[in-house]
């Protein structure tokens, strides 16, 4: 088919036609616009609660609307929020799949841990990392801190450790990250929203 002038009008026409039409099919049973029909009455706020929730992928901030089961305390559904300055409902390929994030089954429960040098990965609990990695800050820390600069001044620093920050938290997290960085004594602090 040639594309002319008046082979796209009658095109975009007939694509109009289509969109317009769509609200009769409802009534028809058409399956597509009645599956959308079921997956709404599954939304329904007698057995799930809706909250308000930010996109954790990258640093735009996109507001998203989590549907939660009350019963099983699960997220069932994750769309945008039509009501958030930022996005207006909208979201990128990424975001409308947020819900593969939290609810996936394949998604990895525990923390996996490989030595230096080794080749396979442990599985460790959250206790154990949470120590290890306490313990790793404390001997880097006290391993690279300058309470003193050459010229003698008092500077209370560690230039071993450098904390880049995730676009994905909200302000008063990032807050008490920023708080936490600067009372260990830390010079190199970024955010991920700034790169």
């Amino acid at each position: 088919m040639d594309l002319t002038r008046r082979n796209f009008v009658k095109a975009a026409s007939a694509t109009v036609a289509g969109i317009a039409a769509a609200p009769v099919f409802t009534g028809l049973g058409c399956s597509a616009v009645s599956k959308s029909a079921e997956r709404a009455e599954q939304l329904d706020p007698k057995w799930t609660k809706q909250t308000t929730s930010i996109c954790a992928f990258c640093s735009v901030g996109c507001g998203l609307l989590v549907n939660t089961d009350l019963g099983t305390k699960r997220a069932v559904n994750i769309e945008g929020d039509p009501d958030h300055p930022i996005n207006q409902g909208a979201l990128c390929s990424k975001g409308a799949a947020t819900i593969q994030m939290t609810e996936n089954p394949k998604r990895t429960l525990t923390c996996l841990y490989r030595e230096p040098y080794g080749k396979e990965f442990i599985p460790k609990d959250w206790d154990w990392c949470k120590k290890r990695i306490a313990r790793l800050i404390k001997d880097s820390r006290d391993k690279s801190f300058e309470a003193k600069n050459d010229k003698g001044q008092e500077v209370n620093r560690t230039m071993g450790i450098a904390s880049l920050g995730s676009a994905a938290i909200d302000n008063e997290e990032c807050l008490a990250m920023h708080s936490f960085t600067r009372s260990l004594g830390l010079v190199y602090i970024e955010h991920q929203a700034r790169i």
